[in-house]
């Protein structure tokens, strides 16, 4: 059976003809943002059922589709669409496109998703930065056999989203005029959402927001040596205290009408970036 890497190999070998060997950043779209980065200049599509051992999207809103284009300058490798631990894929195979990303020699990694707000004093439509995350999943991608090829067997994660490009968002928010939020993403396995008793648990243990994806891509990139900047759509409020029920088709409605100053704010940042 052939190992993750060598399943990333074949990957990269079907790429290779049709990119740039030389990466600048790679961007992994969440919920209902598949959009995002509608200025990007774009070389090349793919479909992930075309590339070699690629997991495939089961949820509705990820395109699933690999973007390859430039902006302001910059080379980019966009994941439009990610896969989920409560699919059923494995770790490993929820961060393949991390990996693809590093053995492309990409080092900056950008992760957006929607995600539920636990801090009260968010509001649907705000995009939080994400200081830090909490693993609740139960779960890690790097479990198993050791690949000493793609990182250490202990990475620390006491760092794991870059401070240097924290600060290129607050810049950014100012010069654009969005409101960056800034908190803790609290990652659960998923697909069921949160009942009021787990909000008021993920409030108490510091979140201030969450939802089923980023933390296995995160510590990947992390194992992986990327300067990672995390970004949470907040999509509705989660109050414990006055519950209301969401859809996916609320959460894709107001990730899609937000999306434009995320958007905005990744344009500019992007433009910032050396």
């Amino acid at each position: 059976m052939k190992s993750i890497r060598q399943q990333v190999l074949e990957t990269i070998a079907y790429l290779k003809p049709h990119i740039s060997s030389s990466l600048d950043i790679g961007f992994m779209t969440g919920t209902g943002l598949s959009e995002t980065l509608s200025s990007l200049e774009v070389i090349k599509r793919f479909d992930y059922n075309d590339l070699p051992n690629f997991p495939r999207t089961t949820v509705e809103s990820h395109k699933g589709k690999l973007v390859y284009g430039t902006l302001s300058g910059k080379s980019i490798l966009v994941m439009q669409g990610r896969f989920h631990l409560y699919e059923g894929y494995t770790p490993q195979q929820v961060s393949f496109p991390i990996r693809l990303m590093q053995e492309l020699k990409i080092k900056t990694l950008i992760l957006s998703n929607a995600a539920g707000g636990i801090n009260l004093n968010f509001s649907s439509g705000d995009i939080m930065l994400i200081r830090d995350h909490i693993n609740l999943t139960g779960q890690n991608p790097l479990v198993g056999p050791e690949e000493p090829a793609w990182g250490i067997r202990f990475p620390d994660m006491t760092r794991a989203y870059d401070p240097d490009l924290m600060v290129l968002a607050r810049q950014s928010a100012a010069n654009t005029g969005i409101r960056l939020r800034e908190g803790v993403y609290a990652g659960l396995l998923g697909p069921s959402l949160e009942t009021p008793g787990e909000t008021r648990f993920l409030k108490t243990i510091g979140g201030d927001a969450v939802g089923f994806s980023t933390i296995m891509e995160a510590i990947a990139g992390v194992h992986a040596d990327m300067k990672i900047l995390g970004l949470s759509l907040i999509t509705n409020i989660n109050n414990p205290d006055a519950p209301e029920q969401t859809t996916l088709e609320a959460v894709m409605e107001t990730a899609q009408r937000a999306s434009a100053n995320m958007n905005c704010l990744l344009c500019d940042m992007i433009s910032r970036m050396p």
